[in-house]
């Protein structure tokens, strides 16, 4: 029999020890750690040879069939629907209606249920999108490819069950609504005029817990958040970085970057009041970096459900069910 067959093999070590002599106990062996199942931060920094390796050696949730060309492509797809609904919804009325121009404006800001048929309608497009350009073009699962996976329970990589990130997402909100109440001019945002009455305020609700965790964490944790970890890294391993370091600055990155883009994406509801928009920054900076530990989307979108379904409790409690809007609404 061979002096080798007591040695565990781990595939993992380059350089392994000279076997141990007949009659000496084989040293301990580490435990394998899963590092594709998610959470490049620590990734990095627990494989030091993923510099010799390459691309393959990304964490699985970074390994994405889409790079900065289709991000072009999106971008300018997002652009051109958004144009084409803001045209259709104009020349419908206008020619329906036969409202002025300022007329117009005032319907497209205050009338709840335009607001809500035209993003739902553009949420459509752009979730067709992706499953035409990603799914059907190139033969892959649509929910896995956008970071659509399992959530695995983890104590020992800090990860919960779903209803902590729930309650985390209740939490959050509780903080943003407290920070919220003391920027000056809060009371007076754009968002506040689709409250006037209470069909409006219960169609927005159930939009913003319903639809918009699904949509946006699809978009900003799912599609967003792998291809510019992918990009800034890759530019940094361009100027030098080893492929730890270039992973973490890129995670890293793709956090703020996709923070501040959803801060950016509500900032009109919100007036451009910089005070909310930057609440509204972090707690994207939050859902991210949820979505970056874990290595799913599923995680982010909990904490995005009980984010927006702890606002939507506190709404109807104060507003008792949405029949007594607050004065000057």
């Amino acid at each position: 029999m061979s002096d080798f067959d007591d040695t565990p093999f781990n595939p993992d070590e380059q350089n392994p020890e000279p076997p141990s002599s007949p009659g000496e106990p084989s040293p301990p062996t580490e435990p394998l750690v899963p590092l594709l199942a998610g959470d490049p931060i620590s990734y990095a920094a627990l494989d030091p040879a993923a510099g010799d390796v390459g691309e393959p050696a990304l964490p699985e949730d970074l390994r994405i069939s889409w790079s900065w060309p289709h991000l072009l492509l999106f971008i300018v797809f997002w652009f051109v629907s958004q144009i084409a609904i803001g045209i259709a919804v104009l020349t419908f009325f206008s020619m329906e209606r036969h409202l002025t121009q300022s007329q117009l404006k005032q319907l497209v800001e205050s009338d709840p249920k335009l607001v809500v048929g035209t993003s739902v309608i553009e949420f459509a497009l752009i979730f067709l999108f992706l499953y035409v350009t990603l799914s059907v073009l190139r033969g892959l699962p649509f929910w896995r490819s956008l970071g659509w996976t399992k959530l695995n329970p983890d104590s020992a990589r800090g990860t919960g069950r779903w209803w902590a990130y729930f309650l985390s997402g209740c939490g959050l909100s509780i903080f943003v609504l407290i920070a919220g109440s003391k920027v000056k001019n809060a009371d007076h945002v754009p968002i506040q005029e689709l409250f006037k009455n209470r069909t409006g305020a219960m169609l927005l609700m159930a939009m913003a817990v319903f639809v918009a965790p699904l949509v946006e964490e699809t978009i900003f944790r799912g599609y967003l958040y792998p291809v510019f970890a992918r990009m800034v890294s890759s530019a940094a391993r361009f100027f030098g970085l080893d492929f730890p370091s270039a992973t973490r600055t890129g995670v890293a990155a793709s956090i703020m970057i996709t923070g501040t883009l959803f801060g950016l994406l509500h900032a009109p509801q919100l007036g451009w009041t910089w005070g909310l928009v930057s609440l509204l920054t972090l707690v994207g900076v939050i859902f991210t970096f949820v979505r970056a530990r874990t290595g799913t989307v599923v995680a982010s979108f909990l904490l995005h459900l009980g984010y927006n379904f702890m606002l939507a409790i506190t709404s109807i409690i104060a507003t008792r069910g949405f029949t007594h809007m607050p004065p000057g609404q």
